[in-house]
This record gives C-alpha cells, sequence and structure tokens, in this order.
C-alpha cells in the first residue's frame, strides 16, 4: 500500500472520486434493470386522477386530445 501514500493530492481526489463514482453508477444500472423488467401492464392511472385531469384540460379550453393552452393562444 506504500504506493497510494506516494501518491500526490491531486492524484488521490481523482482516485477518490472515482471510486465513488463507480458504487454510485453500478446502483443506477441496477435500478434501471429492476425497471426493465417490470411489466408495463401493472400500472394504471388512477380514474378520480385521470378525470380531474380532463376537467382541467376542459376548464383551460383544450380538447382531450392534446391541446395545450399554447395552441389557443396562437389560434386568437
Amino acid at each position: 500500500m506504500d504506493s497510494v501514500t506516494d501518491m500526490s493530492p491531486h492524484s488521490m481526489t481523482l482516485v477518490s472520486g472515482f471510486i465513488a463514482v463507480i458504487p454510485v453508477n453500478v446502483v443506477i444500472a441496477f435500478y434501471i434493470c429492476l425497471a426493465m423488467r417490470e411489466p408495463s401492464d401493472k400500472h394504471e392511472p388512477d380514474p378520480k386522477f385521470m378525470a380531474e385531469t380532463k376537467a382541467s384540460v376542459k376548464q383551460l379550453g383544450g380538447n382531450q386530445d392534446g391541446d395545450s393552452l399554447d395552441s389557443r393562444t396562437k389560434q386568437e
């Protein structure tokens, strides 16, 4: 372990940074793999939330096909 103590402070900082980044990337990759393995039909939107969302879109003047406030203002 003498080679580690002989390193410059700049090199020690770089090595410490790389050692910290590697486990974080492994954890992120693990969560991505778990998300990819989940069945897509497992999740259904909450009907109450969907009804409130559609009502708020209608209140803004858009339709359910995805018209936004921007397209409404362009027409005016």
